[in-house]
């Protein structure tokens, strides 16, 4: 039995929005055990201009305000991606606001952006080491009170452009009102500019690459637009998908009609088929980083074989632990060696091949 094993009944009576907590102040004493098999090449994914040591990245949402993702890292991971953070701190909405469904697999969550703020992070980041062992993604979201969005991400980019190997515009929570809208075509193509403007003004010729995280409940002409946006270059990827307002049918009955993103395995096929979609309309000239469900080593091959370059969890570690991530990279090269692959990168796409 793991560690986790060992303590996650004692967690699992707290509060989960408690445990949480409790996990970060773990990881920032030192009190969860690191990884330390050395990486496998094979794993390796060069992608955004990066060098990724495996596909496997922490999802934003964990590690809000930047507090423990070098900690995080050591966990196995390859990427870790902090925020979202917005220009001002906010408290988010009322709690409760984080509820397990343990028979599911499954989280929602009505966080509502809470974090402390660009300056916060700025100033947690300002003396972070550039050694490229670990690759640092930034989530930018919007002041709940901001009518004019672009500037909450005009704001967040311009500090903190320069502290990112890479930034993400989030424009798909369903916990701020009205930020969803902001996935239309026109009001997209305008903060994209701005946002990327703005990166470019504080990071001059050669900004960090911008990604764009959009929702599971889109509709095809949805789609549409927002690979005809994204191929007009200011972007260098997309993130599919964050969590859905959907409540499919068979979800412990004590929290499916609470409000917010849920997010865990129900994700997993809509997120996976908005993944595959994204890639045939965008050709796969652009890297995407595929979220949702994953859980196993077989979640995140299938991720990668609908297209995705990347690959992200968080829900899963609520029920599965820190552990996860070492299973989830030894699964992977199982299914490498079934398929007869040799990388990664080969993997990436298979089933438009299998199509075709």
């Amino acid at each position: 039995m793991d560690i986790y094993s060992a303590i996650k009944p004692v967690l699992w009576r707290l509060d989960p929005e408690r445990a949480h907590h409790l996990a970060l102040w773990a990881l920032a004493h030192g009190l969860v055990p690191a990884a330390t098999e050395p990486e496998d090449p094979r794993l390796t994914v060069v992608a955004l201009g990066r060098r990724f040591a495996n596909p496997i990245g922490l999802a934003a949402g964990f590690d809000k305000d930047a507090r423990v993702w070098r900690q995080a890292g050591r966990l196995g991971f390859g990427f870790v991606e902090v925020g979202s953070v917005t220009p001002r701190p906010q408290s988010g909405n009322l709690q409760p606001r984080l509820f397990r469904l343990e028979p599911d697999r499954a989280v929602i969550n009505r966080m509502g952006f809470n974090n402390a703020g660009v300056e916060a992070m700025a100033a947690r980041l300002a003396a972070r080491p550039r050694d490229g062992a670990l690759v640092l993604g930034i989530n930018l979201g919007k002041n709940k009170e901001t009518e004019d969005a672009a500037a909450d991400y005009e704001i967040g980019a311009r500090r903190l452009g320069p502290l990112a190997d890479y930034m993400v515009i989030n424009v798909s929570s369903p916990n701020t009102p009205g930020l969803r809208a902001l996935q239309g075509k026109a009001p997209l193509a305008a903060l994209i500019a701005r946002t990327h403007g703005a990166l470019v003004e504080a990071c001059g010729a050669n900004p960090p690459p911008l990604l764009l995280k959009i929702a599971p409940d889109l509709t095809d002409q949805d789609l549409a637009d927002i690979a005809e946006v994204a191929l007009e270059g200011r972007l260098a990827g997309l993130i599919a998908t964050n969590t859905t307002i959907a409540r499919p049918a068979g979800l412990d009955p004590r929290h499916a009609s609470q409000g917010g993103g849920l997010s865990g395995r129900p994700l997993l096929e809509p997120s996976t088929r908005i993944l595959r979609e994204l890639h045939r309309l965008t050709q796969g000239r652009l890297p995407i980083i595929g979220v949702g469900g994953v859980a196993s080593g077989a979640d995140a091959y299938a991720k990668l074989r609908a297209g995705a370059t990347l690959v992200q969890l968080y829900s899963a570690l609520v029920f599965e632990g820190p552990g996860l991530v070492r299973r989830i990279k030894r699964e992977l090269l199982d299914c490498l060696e079934r398929d007869g692959l040799r990388t990664m990168g080969e993997a990436v796409g298979l089933d438009h091949q299998s199509d075709s």
